[in-house]
């Protein structure tokens, strides 16, 4: 059994899961990658394509473990037309994680597209620890909805409430998952907001967050090269996403003059958003 989780490990894909008409899920055994704590990431080795970074999902088989990936670019697409039984490269898993405090009692994940992933590995420890759960999950159309059904599954012995936005308004409330959580913070009290997804999406969760004086981690999504801290592709302002992150809290996101404004390209070179 491989320990050193910096040597890609190379796993072959035991069955592959269409979400959505873009987005797929690839199941692998593996162990390390199994133990992972929800906001974690994987480096992921496409064969003569790209390493790319991923959260790493749950699965329901002893000792495996999943990714989730979008039909984007071309490293994405690349893992986008893999099939059952082909290979594919795994290190980590990497970096921090969601941490819960003891005493927490109503936490709120909200979360859009792909950014569902780890929160979904979130939810399975609510599921077990806590009284009350709700998440807001946001897509563009109905067709693009991921994971309400297993969060259905998660969730259901616990009281739990699970609210859907569409950008088309083809399901669920319309708008964007920031319209939602607008709503239902003027109604419902929260002691913690866990959110992971687009940077900009996030930024204007952050800013409701210090409205409402709600604590928050969100675990940040940046291009990176190595996973580990070298090439610093993934830098916001001093932090290292992948090091320092990908989960920060309302302190640190108060320093970062970068977040919600400024990404980098593979280059490095920064562009506003």
């Amino acid at each position: 059994m491989h320990t050193n989780i910096d040597k890609i490990r190379m796993v072959v894909i035991e069955e592959v899961i269409q979400e959505t008409p873009s987005v797929k899920t690839f199941v692998f055994d593996d162990v390390l990658s199994s133990g992972a704590k929800p906001g974690q990431f994987l480096m992921i080795w496409i064969p003569r394509a790209e390493e790319l970074p991923m959260s790493v999902m749950i699965s329901n088989k002893k000792n495996h473990a999943a990714i989730t990936i979008r039909k984007h670019g071309f490293g994405s697409t690349s893992l986008f037309e893999k099939k059952q039984n082909d290979l594919i490269g795994v290190r980590g898993p990497y970096g921090n994680y969601f941490t819960i405090s003891r005493h927490l009692q109503r936490p709120l994940l909200v979360g859009g597209g792909t950014g569902l992933v780890p929160l979904m590995r979130l939810a399975t420890l609510f599921s077990k620890k806590q009284e009350k759960c709700t998440i807001i999950m946001g897509a563009q159309t109905q067709k693009e909805i991921l994971f309400k059904d297993l969060a259905e599954e998660i969730l259901s012995k616990i009281s739990a409430k699970i609210i859907v936005t569409t950008e088309d308004g083809s399901y669920g409330i319309k708008g964007v998952v920031t319209d939602a959580l607008k709503s239902i913070l003027k109604k419902e009290k929260f002691d913690m907001i866990y959110t992971c997804g687009p940077e900009l999406m996030m930024m204007k969760i952050y800013n409701l967050s210090v409205i409402h004086s709600i604590p928050i981690q969100a675990s940040l999504e940046r291009y990176m090269k190595c996973g580990i801290g070298i090439c610093a592709s993934c830098c916001i302002n001093d932090q290292l996403v992948c090091k320092d992150g990908t989960v920060f809290n309302e302190n640190q996101l108060s320093e970062m003059s970068e977040f919600g404004k400024v990404f980098r390209d593979k280059s490095g070179r920064p562009w506003y958003y």
